[in-house]
């Protein structure tokens, strides 16, 4: 669906396109984000649904009025059936009413339904994925559905009790779970502050699955969390600075995808405290932008483009912590870098993982492995091929990567060595002249044609991975037609897919890289401890 925003001071109204299916619109106090949703609501009237939890705990004298809405899905449901209570007072009240409701509905049917075909299913109906999602995200708490009202036990008490006493938060989850599916389909949802209520430990996983849950919509959220916004993977970002009450029209600016931010959303973003990981690509085509947010999510991962500018603003974003207080890291990768190179890095917080560059961590052993048993394959077979082909590519090409790795060991050692101060260039000519004969090219050479036999001798794969240098590695090993896959797109994809899931395969996704990065439980956990440590001393008090 495309989405005409506002107009702007200068009367241009910008449209999204229909990719997008977030849009995070945020700025500061007064900027003018509550009139700007508004008008975007009235301009989408007919496919408009509005989520606040404000609004729905609390009793108002004014029902939503939008087409569709809770209230008035309430009123015309109460007005032609008996099975409906038509005096709840909060909207949130009248939307567990809805749900009860069609679970009613849905079980009288199914007894009808039952005494034709005794092999009859009964129905999932909108309440039980409310519950689901509820329990998934309050771990020992169990929803129980007696007399028509939801009761609430947990493992640690032994009786049950009325939905009524549950915190707000978890009143919230309950709340935003069964409006979005009460939403019609193809709409766009409108959330008002979706952390509100919620602890920000769950407030990312929660919305993730809610999106889920459903796929037809756009959800259109307004919030002043940095965090969140940086949270949502197929997200359009809209920066509302100000609004003109005289001409009802805005200053504001669509951000660019994990573009150079300006001044004033790049302190903002340090306002928001959250680390920051700077990584190599472009943010928008690179694999690196789409996987390592996934890989670590507790940083804001920033793109830089070249190795050098991630190694540069690592160093420089660090050097500045007495100003901001966190300390971020960046991700390089490793090329043909030697190990003292690696050490030294990672000094520097520049994390190196253990292959040559971001293509060969989706050929990690237990990502091939993960990616075909998901798509039913003997995921022994799958590997032990792809594992036969990149080893005899790698036999074939061990002269040339030899010869590359050698060219960058002689130029890093001459970058080195000749950066000392010379009286004259004789001084400077011997010292060249001499260089070579202590650097010994093809000897050099030599040594790594045999490290890499040995390699492809011994069957070492991971070793290959790590010295292996071939942008066109996963559509030569043809990993995604053994996988089920069409081609090095729908791969990768599905690699993502997985993570953004976060299920088991994500889990072991996610701890093959980890470990590729020579992070063990200790270190990553480390990290974690850092970047929340980073946001609570930077959270203003």
């Amino acid at each position: 669906m495309k989405i005409l925003l506002p107009p702007k001071k200068n009367n241009e109204r910008q449209e999204l396109s229909a990719g997008k299916h977030q849009i995070t619109i945020i700025g500061a106090n007064g900027s003018g984000k509550t009139r700007f949703t508004e008008r975007l609501i009235k301009d989408l009237s007919g496919k408009a649904f509005r989520i606040s939890i404000i609004n729905a705990i609390y009793e108002t004298r004014e029902s939503d009025p939008l087409p569709g809405s809770i209230d008035i899905l309430y009123k015309e449901t109460a007005e032609r059936t008996n099975l409906l209570r038509n005096d709840n007072v909060t909207q949130a009240e009248r939307l567990m009413s809805l749900l009860l409701q069609e679970e009613m509905v849905n079980l009288i049917s199914y007894k009808m339904t039952l005494a034709q075909n005794p092999h009859a299913k009964l129905p999932k109906t909108k309440l039980d994925k409310v519950i689901e999602v509820w329990q998934d995200v309050f771990p020992g708490s169990k929803v129980l559905i007696e007399g028509g009202k939801l009761l609430i036990s947990r493992e640690t008490d032994e009786e049950c009790y009325s939905s009524v006493r549950l915190s707000t938060g978890e009143r919230a989850v309950m709340y935003y779970v069964g409006a979005a599916l009460m939403a019609m389909e193809n709409a766009v949802i409108f959330v008002d502050n979706p952390g509100i209520y919620l602890h920000q430990s769950i407030m990312k996983p929660l919305w993730d699955r809610i999106e889920q849950l459903r796929p037809d919509c756009t959800f259109i959220y307004t919030t002043h969390d940095l965090d969140f916004a940086s949270s949502r993977t197929d997200n359009a970002v809209v920066w509302v600075r100000e609004y003109d009450a005289t001409t009802s029209t805005w200053d504001y600016d669509i951000l660019p995808d994990h573009a150079e931010l300006s001044d004033d959303i790049y302190l903002t973003i340090i306002g928001a405290r959250k680390p920051v990981l700077f990584i190599e690509g472009d943010g928008v085509h690179s694999i690196d932008s789409k996987l390592y947010p996934l890989i670590f999510p507790d940083y804001t991962v920033k793109p830089l483009g070249s190795c050098n500018k991630v190694i540069e603003a690592t160093r420089a974003f660090n050097d500045l912590t007495t100003f901001h207080k966190m300390d971020s890291y960046g991700i390089v990768d490793r090329d043909r870098r030697d190990e003292g190179e690696v050490k030294y890095l990672r000094t520097k917080k520049v994390l190196v993982p253990n292959v040559a560059e971001i293509e060969n961590i989706l050929m990690l052993e237990e990502v091939i492995r993960t990616v075909a048993s998901r798509h039913r394959k003997d995921e022994n077979k799958v590997f032990a091929k792809v594992k036969a082909t990149i080893l005899d590519l790698f036999k074939q090409e061990v002269r040339q990567q030899a010869l590359m790795h050698t060219r960058h060991r002689v130029k890093r050692t001459l970058e080195y060595r000749v950066d000392g101060r010379f009286n004259n260039i004789n001084s400077l000519e011997d010292h060249i002249n001499d260089l070579v004969k202590e650097i010994n090219p093809r000897g050099m050479y030599e040594a790594f044609c045999r490290e890499f036999h040995g390699y492809v001798a011994a069957g070492d794969y991971q070793n290959v991975l790590r010295v292996f240098n071939r942008k066109s590695m996963i559509p030569s090993s043809n990993v995604s037609g053994l996988c089920g896959l069409s081609n090095k797109d729908a791969y990768i994809h599905t690699i993502i897919k997985i993570l953004k899931q976060n299920g088991k395969d994500a889990q072991r996704i996610r701890n093959a890289v980890i470990k590729c990065f020579g992070l063990d439980d200790n270190n990553l956990n480390s990290l974690k401890i850092e970047a929340q440590q980073a946001i609570k001393n930077n959270t203003p008090k």
